[in-house]
Formats: structure tokens, sequence, C-alpha cells
């Protein structure tokens, strides 16, 4: 049950707000919209407002907007294809950028819950040379070597920067009282440590920073698992589709609000990043015709730009498909 909440959490809030940000923007430059809709299947609740439809529909996993003339020829003067082609651009890019806003809120609230490391001990390990040397959970470190030390930064890379066969001076501040102690740091996973941990502070400039440097990592991983696509060095035993997502969230949920809070980000911006690749049926595909388009002066035949769509959607589901049935026997739900 745990899993099927988390599951539906994430994926409700990934693509809902994907497709807010399709809806807000088509709203902003004029494009008529029929329906927005919470959820896919059959629906439960409908109410008109204005021209367009709000719906809720019986399965829980997105939602999708609906515009006037987006997949067929319309004469509505704000139809999808009347409008400019950078208001069209931007129509089809907000639901990726809505990912990515969703991604730094996400990974800035992690940040803030985590806290900012400082310079104040806040752990020692047992028979470290902290311990031996007599450093204490509280002591507030204020320089290394007569440098003066102001982030657990600049503090870790000065240990991780001295010499194993010498001694590092540490001058700590405990009860309002300074004290000077000597120690010789030992090697561990190839670096150089002395045995303390940080303790944490919550601070909002510091986590919405965080929130802008996590999502950069998921999208720099992102573009590290393209290129390794490329290279010939994936397969679809790597890839992981619904069943394999909700199987992960599932495990994050077990382990608390923070991983839980972390795999939303990595999601949402998976999401968005592939949804932004020129792959037909993507909204990254669109992005490129209608780009054609503003260097031309003209569209391209719209026959010709469905079916190119529609050979792409065959070919994802294809995929989803294959990765799915692979996914089933991962988590061994035949009892393989």
């Amino acid at each position: 049950m745990q899993t099927a909440i988390a599951a539906i959490f994430v994926f409700l809030l990934v693509i809902l707000l994907h497709e807010l940000g399709h809806f807000t923007v088509a709203k902003l430059v004029g494009i008529k919209v029929n329906e927005f809709s919470i959820g896919m299947g059959p629906k439960i609740y409908q109410r008109q407002k204005g021209e367009t439809k709000y719906t809720l529909r019986i399965l829980p996993i997105g939602g999708y907007v609906n515009m006037e003339g987006e997949d067929e020829e319309s004469n509505d003067p704000r139809g999808f294809g009347k409008a400019s082609p950078l208001a069209r651009m931007a129509v089809v890019a907000a639901g990726a950028f809505m990912n990515f806003v969703l991604a730094i809120i996400v990974l800035s609230i992690v940040s803030f819950n985590i806290g900012k490391p400082t310079t104040v001990v806040g752990d020692i390990s047992p028979n470290s040379p902290a311990e031996m040397a007599g450093i204490m959970i509280g002591d507030d470190i204020i320089r290394l070597n007569d440098i003066s030390i102001d982030s657990w930064e600049s503090l870790s890379s000065t240990i991780s920067e001295s010499k194993l066969d010498e001694e590092i001076k540490v001058d700590i501040l405990r009860n309002e009282e300074e004290i000077t102690i000597y120690i010789k740091p030992i090697q561990k996973d190839g670096q150089n440590i002395i045995g303390i941990m940080p303790s944490y502070v919550s601070s909002l400039p510091y986590a919405i920073v965080g929130g802008f440097k996590k999502t950069g990592m998921f999208i720099k991983w992102m573009f590290g698992f393209l290129g390794m696509v490329f290279k010939g060095q994936v397969s679809t035993n790597d890839i992981s589709g619904p069943i394999g997502v909700i199987n992960e969230v599932g495990k994050a949920a077990k382990m608390g609000i923070t991983s839980l809070l972390i795999m939303l980000g990595l999601i949402s911006v998976n999401l968005g990043f592939f949804n932004l690749l020129p792959i037909p049926a993507l909204d990254g595909s669109r992005l490129v015709f209608l780009f054609i388009e503003l260097l031309r002066g003209k569209p391209i035949d719209p026959k010709k730009e469905n079916i190119i769509h529609l050979i792409g959607f065959a070919f994802l589901i294809s995929l989803m498909v294959v990765v799915t049935y692979k996914d089933l026997f991962k988590i061994n739900l035949f009892g393989r």
C-alpha cells in the first residue's frame, strides 16, 4: 500500500506539473484549451469553466491538455496552429520547464531538511585520530595550520591535502575558550581523514542553491546516460519502465520522506530532459518542427509531421512493452 500511494503521488505530481506548464502558457498566449484533465481513463467528474472543461479521471497516473487544433485542423482563430511559432514553442517547452522547476523546489526542500554542514563537530568516529587527540562533539574548528576555516568544505579540503606523516595544528573553540590540538590524519578509501563529521543547520539560501546544484547534477547524469546510449553501452536491461520506477519509488518511500523527495526530483528531471530530446512524438521533436517553421516562414505539411510522430509513438510504445516485460522479471514478479 505504501508503494502504491508513493508511486501515485510521484507520477501524478510529475506529470500533472508537466501538463500544467502546457496549460498555463497556452492560456497566457491566447490558445484555446478545450480540456484540462487530471488523471487518465474514464471520467468521474467534470466541470465547465469558461471555454475549458476541467476533468477528473479514474486513473491517477498523470493528465493531459487538449488544445484546439493541436492534433487536427481547426479554423478557430485561437487554435494552436494559428498562434505564432514562438508562442507554440513556448507552450511545448513549458511542460519540461515545469519539471525542472518542480525538481529545483523539491531538491531545495531536501537540502533544507538535510541542512548546511558547519565547522562544528557533530560526530566523531570511534578510535579515530580526532577522538584520540581529544576532539569533542560541539567543538568549533576555527583554524587549521593557522589558516582560518569558515566552511566544512574548506576544512575537509585542507585535511585531505595534508601530509600523512605530519600533524595538523587544529585550533578549536570550546565553551568560548580557544584550544589548540595537534592531530595526525590517517588515510581511508584513498582520502586523508581525522574522523569527524559536521553538525548541520537549516539555511534557506543554502537550500535554494542546493536545489539548483542537485538539479544540475541530475541533468549532467542524463547527458552522461545519453552519451552511453550513443556509444552502445546501454541495453534495455539498463532502462526501467513504469513497473521498475514504481518499484524504486517504493524502496525510496520505505527509506523516508527525504529519499522519496530525491526520487521525485530525479524522475521530474528525467521526464523533462527526455521530453526535450528530438524524438518523434515527444515535445523535443515538436520543437524541432516549430523551429524549422520559424526559419522557413511556413509550416511543414501537418500530414507528414503527424506520420513521423505516429511512427515515433509506435516505437516508444514498443520499447515500453519490452522494458516493462523485463521489469517484471527484475522484480521477480513471476517467481523465477
